[in-house]
């Protein structure tokens, strides 16, 4: 069962907060944090990307740039650009794309629920990126930036959320950027806290849905903790780290496409007569095409698009992986036609999410950068759940969730 509290926030005054927030360390890279931050030192780029900080071209994983986030940590404090708020509290953060509004619940998700597998994931972690952010949360001694959990819909959970929203919202702001709306709300009444923490713990498991790598920090920082405190109780606050759940119902998973340099030494003819072994093929013109279902595909080539449906028997339809059409993709067409092999290192490949929609595939290969580009239908939240349920790992790149959560709104200190 779930385990969460509530905790004492660190947050931004509502006159600040837009100055403060920021969007996540991981969607974007220094020069880009370094032209969004600009003369605004009240962003939270300078503790999450404070490589800005120094002469472009610094490493983000200088021991410098590590001891800087802390040294900012520390002046957003003294500064009061960010307050501890005096009691425990849940939260409750809100993001609006597109005129539909998902309600998230942050809390404070204990450790031993990751892992012993209660919080469940459904990628891979890099060992690289690991070591980053558990260095990021040991310097600062916080989790900065809130992991992304869904849980299966909760209608106990459900009506207490209904609540609060039908109230005036602490924040409330339209972010730059991404052109979405940010609520959020703070839950201090203690019969309203005991109700969320009562309800966790009758969800049986909850699942990552982004922030893989910032998890398995936690974990790794609160394993080192306990290694250093002899009375260790298992109910520090270095135990916790920050999450915000959202019901599986309410998310938006989009299509997370790719493009590639080249055929693999292939005509485009030779390369349309390879796919037809396992997919049909059918030429739809120039006009964008996007897939309209599972197990359908979209190609860009030559200024066509064509679309792919794969055939009867070139897939598993049991197999939780296998029927994946990142996976179907990956083997059939990346792999076995084209020599891709290793999707996480590959200079001939990229990826492009959903919200740029399927002119960036179509812009991307009509400038020569790319050579062709394949649209896939997004994974569903369900596939997510079920494969996580049986213990197996999405392929690479398989999921793009949004709304992006915003950074800054609240943070959670260990101790």
């Amino acid at each position: 069962m779930a385990i969460v509290k509530p905790f004492k926030g660190l947050r931004p005054p509502k006159n600040l907060v837009e100055k403060v927030e920021s969007r996540p360390y991981d969607v974007l890279n220094s020069e880009e944090a370094r032209q969004e931050a600009g003369d605004n030192e009240m962003s939270l780029y300078h503790i999450i990307k404070p490589e800005i900080d120094f002469e472009p071209g610094t490493s983000e994983y200088d021991p410098k740039v590590y001891q800087r986030a802390a040294e900012n940590f520390q002046k957003f404090q003294d500064n009061g650009w960010l307050v501890q708020d005096e009691e425990e509290h849940y939260y409750i953060y809100a993001q609006t794309m597109n005129g539909k509004t998902q309600y998230g619940l942050v809390v404070a998700a204990h450790t031993d629920d990751y892992m012993h597998g209660r919080i469940k994931k459904h990628e891979l972690t890099r060992r690289d990126k690991e070591e980053d952010r558990m260095k990021h949360v040991r310097v600062n001694n916080a989790n900065i930036e809130p992991v992304f959990f869904a849980y299966p819909d909760n209608d106990i959970l459900d009506r207490v959320i209904s609540r609060y929203i039908d109230t005036t919202p602490e924040y409330d702001f339209i972010a730059p950027g991404d052109g979405f709306r940010h609520q959020f709300w703070v839950i201090s009444n203690s019969d309203d806290i005991e109700v969320i923490t009562r309800a966790f713990s009758n969800i049986p498991y909850l699942y990552i849905a982004d922030g893989h790598h910032r998890s398995a920090a936690a974990a790794l920082v609160c394993a080192e903790k306990q290694k250093q405190n002899p009375n260790h109780r298992g109910d520090e606050e270095y135990n916790y780290f920050m999450a915000v759940c959202f019901q599986a119902s309410q998310l938006t998973i989009l299509d997370y496409n790719r493009v590639v340099t080249d055929l693999n030494g292939l005509s485009s003819a030779e390369f349309i007569d390879k796919l037809k072994t396992h997919f049909s093929v059918e030429d739809m013109g120039t006009d964008i095409y996007k897939p309209a279902r599972l197990h359908e595909f979209s190609l860009y080539l030559d200024g066509r698009w064509y679309r792919l449906r794969a055939m009867r028997g070139s897939y598993d339809p049991h197999n939780p992986i296998g029927v994946l059409d990142v996976d179907i993709s990956s083997r059939l067409i990346l792999d076995e036609i084209l020599g891709i092999q290793d999707l996480r290192s590959s200079k001939r490949i990229d990826f492009v999410g959903g919200l740029r929609g399927l002119g960036e595939l179509k812009r991307r290969v009509d400038s020569g950068e790319m050579r062709a580009a394949l649209a896939l239908y997004p994974v569903s939240m369900k596939q997510i759940m079920d494969i996580a349920d049986s213990g197996n790992i999405m392929p690479p790149k398989a999921t793009w969730f949004e709304p992006k959560l915003r950074s800054g709104l609240v943070i959670h200190k260990l101790s």
